[in-house]
């Protein structure tokens, strides 16, 4: 059982109210707690159940929804991080969420988990403030060679000229989305990429919060952190004593059907990360906490969580 009580505070952007959402366990001092970064075009209130859980287990949760999504609405357009820096400000958000939740609970462990773009943040978010979690989960991650994300990059500063920041281009949706739905064609829906489960597809679909193309000022944004976080040079800046563990679906395209997730593991070890694991799940796809089997992967996290907590 858990105890939900949702807030707000602001954003570091000065402008903007960040929704957030805690699960709390029902009795007694959390064991730990957990704060998620959650995805693109999606939103904290599909990690209820897997919040729930965790919380059963003593673990307080939590999360925000980002700018531009959920009920965080920037400048009434979805899908949109800000006029600019909104890699960095998104990322400073979840840095003050780990602040209130830190003052709530003093000398409480403190862990991460990312999912798919929140992986990405989490990524940065270890990089710029090493040292202020106990371990941190990956989630639905990848690592694109940098020549792509280059190519990225350019193609979507070349689209923003054309629309503006805060429209979304068919043409980037078609190489990153439509890319992804390929590999299970022929296709039910257009996000059949997300999970071998039809009835969460169908449950995204349903979902008035999530879907809906990003704009061309977060795909600018998002590369712009990608190509932070996979610099080699960046990732030294990580503490090496904080533990990670890379969680995916063996047929997630966003890690490359796993061959992405395994680089950016190589790249956390070469990195000198002394507390790295991976693992990946057989048939299943982006959405493993929505997957059905996904009390295998609930159950991975919560022994992983509990096996990092400091000794007393």
């Amino acid at each position: 059982m858990a105890t939900f009580r949702e807030f707000n505070y602001p954003s570091s952007d000065g402008i903007h109210i960040c929704w957030a959402g805690q699960w709390l366990p029902d009795e007694g001092q959390p064991r730990a707690v957990v704060q998620i970064v959650h995805g693109v075009a999606e939103h904290m209130g599909r990690y209820d159940a897997f919040a729930r859980f965790l919380a059963g287990h003593g673990f307080a949760v939590c999360g925000e929804d980002h700018l531009g999504h959920g009920k965080t609405v920037t400048d009434g357009v979805y899908g949109y991080f800000g006029q600019k820096n909104g890699w960095w400000t998104v990322t400073e958000d979840i840095r003050q969420l780990r602040q209130r939740m830190g003052e709530q609970f003093p000398g409480v462990p403190y862990f991460l988990l990312g999912h798919s773009m929140g992986s990405f943040l989490a990524r940065t978010y270890l990089i710029r403030y090493p040292g202020t979690v106990a371990g941190a989960i990956l989630m639905g991650t990848g690592q694109m060679p940098p020549a792509l994300v280059a190519a990225g990059r350019v193609l979507a500063a070349r689209e923003a000229r054309k629309v503006g920041d805060r429209h979304s281009s068919p043409l980037v949706n078609k190489l990153a989305f439509e890319a992804y739905n390929q590999k299970f064609a022929p296709n039910r829906t257009g996000y059949d990429w997300l999970s071998a489960s039809t009835e969460n597809v169908d449950q995204y679909l349903a979902d008035p919060l999530c879907g809906g193309d990003p704009t061309i000022g977060l795909f600018r944004e998002m590369l712009r952190g990608i190509a932070c976080i996979e610099k080699q040079e960046n990732l030294k800046r990580m503490n090496r004593n904080t533990p990670v563990l890379f969680l995916s679906g063996q047929d997630d395209p966003v890690g490359d059907m796993g061959k992405g997730v395994r680089r950016a593991y190589r790249s956390f070890r070469r990195s000198g990360v002394r507390d790295v694991e991976i693992r990946l799940y057989q048939g299943l796809r982006h959405e493993i906490l929505q997957e059905t089997g996904r009390e295998k992967v609930y159950a991975d996290v919560a022994h992983w969580l509990e096996a990092h907590l400091p000794e007393q």
